[in-house]
């Protein structure tokens, strides 16, 4: 069994077996660490119709706790990832600063790159997967990997999450 096999089959059992949001969204999160790598990984849901994103899950809660709203903000990578339904990919501090204002803070968590995976419902956003790591980190390959082999996993780990916590 390969190592990709081996990784979709524990975030199977896992997503079977989570009894709430966070063991589902914890899944996800060991799955995309084994077959990509995470640094940091968070889970923001996404409520276009009041303009407000949550952080449902994080891998840091110290940095990046799983509370509160923030408003969605319209710049470049709302065009990307809302407008377009696309990844957003940045590799490194500098492009990370022109979209986040928490940049900083990114830095100090060792992380220089991001990507974002727009989670969709219905056609809607719902959700973005935010995997972050050093500089450079997320290659073409990585990327693709992510698309392929991470975009179903985050639509059912969104699915489960939503029917645990109802």
């Amino acid at each position: 069994m390969t190592d990709f096999a081996q990784a979709r089959r524990a975030f199977d059992l896992d997503l079977a077996a989570a009894g709430s949001p966070e063991a589902a969204y914890g899944a996800l999160h060991r799955l995309a660490d084994a077959v990509v790598g995470a640094k940091l990984f968070t889970v923001m849901t996404v409520d276009m119709a009041a303009g407000l994103a949550r952080r449902a899950y994080t891998s840091d809660p110290i940095s990046y706790p799983a509370t509160g709203t923030k408003p969605v903000e319209m710049n470049a990578w709302f065009e990307v990832v809302h407008g377009r339904h696309e990844m957003f990919v940045a590799n490194t501090l500098a492009d990370i600063a022109k979209v986040f204002g928490d940049h900083e803070l990114i830095g100090s968590l060792g992380c220089g790159s991001v990507v974002n995976l727009p989670v969709l419902r219905a056609g809607v956003l719902v959700a973005t997967v935010n995997l972050l790591d050093v500089e450079r980190h997320y290659t073409r390959e990585r990327v693709d990997i992510i698309a392929t082999d991470i975009t179903l996993p985050a639509m059912a780990t969104l699915l489960t999450a939503d029917l645990i916590g109802n």
